[in-house]
């Protein structure tokens, strides 16, 4: 067939394809676009919420120091309203003084307003503004003008405000004079219950013949001056005290059998104590009691103490009542009263024994006389602190950095203390200090002095102090002491004593004793 001519072709059909495509592509491009401007409004949504509540406690704090600016600053309200209620609070007190009660009132009332406004404006931290503070400055000031009038002026009230505090002053002394007092008397008053015992125990021993006779045979015992054996001393009027120390002691002794007690008590208590000791096993112990009023060498001419202690009755508020007692200064003749032994443990009656104290007995005091435990790991157990180094006689003498030391759990080389004559130091210095200008009270002065250069210091393990009035003691060095020491005024039979050491104390009482069984449920 014929190829038409150029002119007389028929036009070619346009293919739309490429333009749609474009179209599809910019309205995607759109829709991208639309995306992201709505992604983004959305995020401005959000931010702007945290950065508000960022600022808002900017914003309090501002508004915080920006009142108590205003209260310090001097020209401010707030300060004039404060200046204002701290002397018409001044004047209330002067007002009541003089009786003029309706005054007081009247103050006491726009004292009130003035808090209130001051609270509010705190609150809101917004300044106190002028139309808030103008009626309540002007009545304070007309009050305050009333009290000047009525001649409460600047002296008035300062000799008044001074009168006042001194007279807080003295009760507040007063109150630590007495709360002093009545732990002290709360400490020494003996329970209800102790002192049905000691009656119930005397009874037994006067009318018991046999307990007697029995005493009588101890008296006699080689056991008493055997040194193989280990000694033990406790002078003490407290029986059932007493008698937890030799318990403790026997309980955790390996040949309680080889253990000999040496008890002193007072005439009072004589007879309960013998009862007691002659009617209980102590595994075999050997225990002496003795009566400090038959010791007939113990007199006023031999020793400084007892007249002292008979001039102190005079004065008894002047003394703790534990010091009164001759048997707290016997451990300062304990070579007198046992004049064959060599070796003793001393023990005071508010000790527990926790662990065996024979090898105490075969500890090397290297010469010396005393071996104990040392207390100056505490600044104030040191000699400064108990005596009174402004007296030549003991700054000249003795060293005021010098360690201090406990009585309470001591071993005592007899034969030592024989040799460096410290019972007549020991009076040397009574003598010195008749006064009372050495040191105030207590058996621990003069033994400081006494056995100075003398004392051999323990492990700390031996005795460890504290449990009548510190509670937080650490339970693990508790546990690994031989001797816990209840020393200060909460006594573990005292009812003030520290719970959670009571328990230290009291598995070692004899409840299945009929006569304390009686005692506690009566």
């Amino acid at each position: 067939m014929r190829r038409r001519a150029a002119d007389f072709r028929r036009p070619v059909r346009r293919k739309y394809w490429c333009w749609v495509w474009a179209l599809l592509g910019l309205f995607l491009v759109a829709g991208l676009l639309l995306f992201v401007v709505q992604h983004i409004q959305n995020e401005d949504r959000s931010v702007n919420p945290v950065q508000e509540r960022r600022e808002s406690p900017q914003r309090e704090a501002h508004r915080v120091s920006n009142f108590t600016e205003e209260l310090v600053s001097t020209t401010s309200l707030s300060r004039q309203l404060a200046e204002q209620m701290t002397l018409a609070k001044a004047y209330v007190v002067i007002a009541k003084e003089h009786n003029n009660l309706h005054l007081a009132w009247e103050l006491s009332s726009r004292i009130r307003s003035c808090q209130l406004l001051l609270s509010k404006a705190a609150m809101r931290g917004d300044p106190v503004t002028f139309d808030e503070a103008e009626p309540i400055i002007k009545s304070l000031s007309s009050l305050i003008f009333k009290a000047q009038d009525a001649h409460y002026d600047v002296a008035t009230t300062i000799i008044t405000m001074k009168s006042h505090i001194q007279a807080l002053e003295d009760r507040a002394n007063a109150a630590i004079v007495q709360s002093t007092v009545f732990g002290q008397l709360a400490a020494e008053a003996l329970p209800k219950s102790l002192h049905c015992l000691n009656v119930k125990l005397t009874v037994n021993w006067i009318r018991n013949p046999s307990l007697q006779k029995l005493a009588e045979e101890t008296v006699y015992s080689p056991r008493l001056v055997d040194n193989n054996l280990y000694h033990f001393c406790i002078f003490s009027d407290n029986l059932l005290a007493t008698s937890v120390v030799v318990n403790s002691t026997v309980s955790n002794a390996d040949h309680p059998q080889q253990l000999v007690f040496h008890i002193v008590t007072n005439g009072i208590s004589y007879g309960a104590m013998q009862a007691w000791f002659h009617r209980n096993d102590f595994k075999g112990a050997t225990i002496e009691v003795q009566n400090i009023e038959e010791f007939t060498w113990l007199n006023a001419s031999f020793a400084p103490i007892v007249k002292q202690l008979s001039d102190a009755d005079a004065e008894p508020k002047m003394w703790n009542q534990k010091y009164l007692s001759l048997l707290d200064h016997l451990r300062f003749y304990i070579p007198d009263i046992y004049p064959q032994l060599e070796k003793v443990v001393f023990l005071e009656d508010d000790v527990v024994v926790q662990k065996e104290l024979t090898p105490l007995l075969s500890l090397e005091l290297h010469g010396n006389v005393n071996g104990a435990v040392e207390t100056c790991l505490e600044a104030f157990h040191r000699y400064y602190r108990y005596l009174n180094f402004s007296n030549p006689l003991i700054s000249t003498k003795f060293d005021p950095q010098a360690c201090g030391w406990a009585f309470g759990m001591n071993v005592f080389d007899l034969i030592a203390w024989r040799k460096a004559n410290v019972t007549s130091w020991y009076h040397y210095w009574l003598r010195q200090n008749a006064d009372g200008t050495l040191w105030k009270l207590g058996t621990l002065p003069p033994g400081l002095l006494a056995f100075y250069g003398l004392t051999e210091p323990l492990d700390r393990r031996w005795h460890v102090l504290g449990l009548g009035y510190d509670m937080n003691i650490d339970s693990r060095l508790i546990e690994s002491a031989a001797v816990i020491h209840f020393n200060g005024n909460m006594k573990p039979w005292l009812k003030l004593g520290v719970g959670k050491y009571k328990l230290l104390w009291e598995r070692y009482v004899n409840t299945s004793h009929p006569f304390l069984q009686d005692c506690v449920t009566a």
